[in-house]
């Protein structure tokens, strides 16, 4: 089992800047892939940034360039044998915008990488309980 729990959120004026992580327990080894979404209500999650197994980046036009994500340590494949192995994925916000505002999940895929699993919520498998932020203006 793969347990997500993220911690960070908060308020922020526009244009400020904020972190948000995401502790990444249990059994890791099976973690292809690792995103952060976001939601408003009434609206679906939609993607925000990812990390491969060989930490290579995913990201969206509309973050691109503001939002940072990285993992501590740095994001690798693990063998079976670290089944008790803790990440951390952070999520850099920068230059914040009012249309940020809403409630960050961390998925994992155990089964597409990110490039296969593109930002769809059905290819997560695994999901946090979110953390708000809301970045007034």
């Amino acid at each position: 089992q793969v347990q997500l729990l993220e911690s960070g959120g908060g308020s922020v004026q526009a244009g400020g800047s904020l972190t948000i992580s995401c502790s990444v327990t249990g059994h890791i080894f099976e973690v292809e892939c690792i995103e952060w979404f976001r939601q408003v209500p009434g609206r679906e999650r939609e993607g925000v940034a990812g990390i491969e197994n060989d930490g290579t980046i995913r990201s969206v036009d509309r973050t691109k360039g503001r939002f940072t994500i990285s993992q501590d340590p740095p994001r690798r494949r693990f063998s079976i044998s670290e089944y008790n192995a803790k990440v951390t994925v952070n999520l850099q916000m920068n230059s914040l915008k009012s249309e940020d505002t809403g409630t960050y999940y961390c998925a994992a895929s155990t089964r597409w990488y990110c490039v296969v699993a593109d930002f769809k919520v059905e290819n997560f498998d695994i999901w946090g309980q979110g953390t708000q932020v809301t970045v007034s203006s």
